[in-house]
């Protein structure tokens, strides 16, 4: 995948001295984690410890004190350089997807068939995939590497949207786009060659965030409902006020006050945070939706959300699963040149193949 944008000398030289650190061999490595960081009993991951601890020396700006432009350029350059070598897939096609304000831009992956499979397989399943970035960051191509490999390891069909983003299209219109994405895949499933009674939504952060949206809208709606829901690290009440978010609220990739930024610009000055399509966790029944597997970071402002969010979806009935990576932090489904980033997609992924395949 070319990148979203040209990395300049000083970016070439960061990544490769990035990939030299991974090169070495796991146990040397741990051992520059000479003093474990422990916060609630767990052990943050000690690649990502002494990533936080270098990243702090280097004293660069936070997303919010950048301009909207700039912080999209910062989290392509974060993408780029966790991006690690992109997964085989059999196919990835760019294409435009009808949405209520114009096309929605997407791309489909298609996973290689196994190994000595017969011709003639039964459709494939299908994720629907939303990325984070606050609602405000983010595009197909910064997402793409984590979309491969949920489609090479899952053996699902991807379809990564890219939706409207705030602050030029503020708060519903990510959700409107998510939706119309969804039904869109329902609609043309069977010509695509996908089975539309096996099509997930999810997403990551801000993504996890709409999947949970379109999985309660359309179920209001009177469907077609996702088969399932895949959400990761998920944003589901706004302006929530959670230990998590006090302990974890600086010095672990997503602040408070990033939070707070990417709140404001997706909801404008006369957006409601309670609105249910912007928390979903406000929502009063949530029975009938379909099943869900919820990941948590053990080190993420959103993780007791996450944890919530899936605990009142248990309690009305739903089929649910949640994995807390406890040694993790909030960009663990987007960095799959780590150890920690491969761990925790293959797990999501094996979650997605089970429940699709």
């Amino acid at each position: 995948m070319p990148p979203a944008f040209t990395p300049t000398r000083a970016e070439r030289a960061q990544k490769r001295a990035f990939e030299a650190m991974l090169a070495v061999p796991d146990r040397l490595r741990r051992r520059l984690d000479l003093h474990p960081h422990v916060v609630d009993g767990a052990r943050l991951d000690p690649d990502t410890h002494v990533g936080l601890a270098i990243m702090t020396k280097l004293g660069e700006p936070e997303l919010d004190q950048l301009p909207v432009p700039e912080a999209r350029r910062q989290l392509a350059l974060d993408s780029w350089m966790f991006a690690g070598k992109p997964a085989r897939v059999a196919t990835a096609a760019d294409l435009t997807i009808p949405g209520p304000a114009g096309g929605i831009p997407a791309r489909l992956y298609r996973p290689h068939p196994p190994a000595g499979s017969p011709p003639g397989l039964k459709p494939l399943g299908l994720l629907v995939y939303f990325h984070g970035g606050g609602w405000v960051l983010g595009d197909v191509d910064t997402h793409d590497p984590t979309c491969r490999l949920l489609c090479g390891l899952g053996h699902v069909a991807v379809l990564n949207v890219g939706y409207r983003l705030a602050p030029e299209h503020r708060f519903p219109a990510a959700v409107d786009d998510a939706v119309a994405a969804f039904r869109w895949a329902h609609e043309h499933g069977e010509q695509l060659g996908l089975d539309p009674e096996r099509i997930a939504v999810g997403g990551d952060s801000a993504g996890g965030n709409l999947a949970a949206v379109v999985a309660q809208v359309t179920h209001r709606e009177g469907g077609p409902m996702p088969a399932y829901q895949l959400l990761g690290v998920p944003v589901t009440q706004l302006g929530a006020t959670t230990r998590s978010r006090e302990l974890f609220g600086e010095g672990y990739f997503l602040t408070k006050a990033n939070m707070d930024w990417y709140e404001a610009n997706y909801l404008g000055p006369d957006g409601d945070p309670s609105d249910v399509r912007a928390s979903p966790l406000l929502a009063h029944d949530l029975a009938g939706l379909p099943p869900a597997y919820v990941a948590v970071a053990g080190f993420d402002p959103l993780r007791d959300e996450g944890i919530a969010y899936a605990e009142k979806m248990r309690a009305a009935g739903v089929d649910v699963t949640v994995r807390v990576h406890e040694d993790a932090v909030h960009p663990m489904l987007t960095m799959p040149a780590a150890p920690l980033g491969q761990r925790v997609l293959a797990e999501t992924a094996g979650a997605l193949k089970t429940a699709l395949g």
